[in-house]
């Protein structure tokens, strides 16, 4: 058989004989009704989890906060739901001035009047209006209390003086929460800045040193993983009274949504997620040869982070991971970069994440701890000497990068796991 794994706009054909691959990692077929995407939003609608429908739901004369994704988002589609789910409220009887529609930008920039256009359709803007969420605009922000892991919860206010909160979004794995979606359009989506900043470090083991918390990564829901149950409770402060979630394929079309209870409802389309998604794999390989997917996904290191996340749960201790990315952006991120080329040691690096997290410094972090964990190569366009002040190599080639493989864990009887898309495809034991 041949191989294949997409690099930017071509491909390498993976010169590993067969006998020596493990596995290779598809997603999964998952049968799904035939609808539209339109009509996959309204058949959640009319078919709720745990909750009644909108229209027994809300009342005429109370206020409803809408809360939608931002722009970073735009592939979830929101065009598309978020017009359905204003015109479900105006049947049910709230009228266009009783809503409010908050984009949950957390710590991200506000937004032009163009992109908000895309996010919610022009006749919705037109009508209602977009509100940015800003992190660092204490006045727009409303004290709720304190999780039990030490988190002050400030949320946008608009969200609280509402009746009504109705969560809406897109689902897929998220390599700190466990998946998108759901409770995350409270924290990070709307919340205070302070708020954001304690929460994110629970990505990092307590105690300096201690580096990341390996419970902290895709899929995992569970208690153990404190980031995720850190943002249930901040949204149960909240008691949003509805969501709107979808899930959608690699077009960025709506393959299913799932609506009514915000905890119920989520949790069934994070079982979809997983179903196509999660792959059962046997054994951790001593090489893992992982493609981002090709452009746009590889187009710089920021975005190539759920790939080694997917890689590193299917290599072993010690062992090698070629990342194919040719980030033709280079890191993406300016905290990303910082991380990576302005600090000599893991120490350093450590201590400013916990003092300044940012997603995009602790993905520079993870890059550089990964390399101090197992021999990370990168093959991509990015020069080594961007790289110097970590133990991440570089190559030009598969070719190029197996050869530096090889020289470090091994040729003979070496048992190889491709990734051929590791953007998405998340190994499970």
């Amino acid at each position: 058989m041949s191989h294949t794994m997409n690099y930017s706009k071509t491909f390498f054909t993976v010169p590993v004989p067969e006998d020596r691959i493990a596995c290779e990692l598809e997603a999964n077929t998952v049968p799904l009704p035939e609808r539209t995407p339109e009509e996959n939003v309204r058949y959640a609608l009319a078919h709720p989890i745990g909750s009644p429908t909108l229209d027994r739901l809300v009342t005429p004369g109370e206020k409803v906060c809408v809360i939608i994704p931002d722009v970073t988002r735009r592939w979830q589609s929101p065009g598309v739901y978020v017009p359905i789910v204003i015109e479900a409220l105006n049947q049910a009887g709230i009228p266009d001035r009783d809503i409010t529609i908050l984009s949950a930008n957390g710590t991200h920039r506000k937004q032009s009047d163009e992109e908000k256009v895309s996010l919610v359709s022009q006749d919705i803007f037109d009508r209602i209006g977009v509100v940015d969420h800003v992190c660092t605009d204490k006045d727009s922000l409303v004290y709720l209390g304190t999780t039990s892991r030490g988190t002050p919860v400030w949320v946008n206010k608009l969200a609280m003086e509402a009746d009504k909160v109705i969560l809406t979004g897109g689902i897929t794995y998220h390599f700190l929460a466990g998946f998108g979606g759901g409770r995350k359009y409270i924290l990070p989506g709307i919340s205070g800045h302070e708020t954001i900043m304690k929460n994110h470090n629970l990505a990092l083991n307590p105690g300096f040193g201690s580096g990341s918390n390996p419970e902290v990564r895709s899929a995992n829901l569970s208690a153990s993983n404190p980031f995720h149950m850190d943002m249930a409770e901040a949204a149960a402060m909240v008691k949003p009274a509805f969501l709107m979630n979808v899930v959608v394929n690699d077009s960025f079309q709506i393959i299913s949504a799932f609506a009514g209870d915000y905890i119920k409802a989520h949790k069934e389309g994070c079982k979809l997620v997983d179903r196509m998604e999660g792959i059962h794999v046997t054994e951790r390989t001593p090489l893992v040869i992982a493609s981002a997917g090709g452009y746009p996904k590889d187009i710089n290191l920021y975005q190539s982070s759920k790939t080694l996340c997917n890689a590193l749960a299917v290599a072993e201790p010690g062992g090698a991971i070629i990342l194919l990315s040719e980030c033709t952006e280079n890191f993406g991120d300016v905290e990303c970069g910082k991380l990576i080329t302005g600090f000599d040691n893991m120490d350093a690096r450590e201590h400013y994440v916990r003092d300044n997290f940012s997603i995009g410094g602790f993905i520079g972090f993870m890059f550089a701890e990964a390399a101090e964990k197992h021999n990370l190569i990168l093959v991509t366009s990015m020069d080594q000497s961007q790289f110097c002040k970590t133990k991440i190599k570089t190559a030009k080639t598969l070719d190029e990068a197996l050869s530096f493989a090889y020289r470090l864990v091994g040729k003979d009887d070496l048992r190889v796991t491709l990734l051929p898309h590791g953007a998405n495809t998340l190994p499970k034991f």
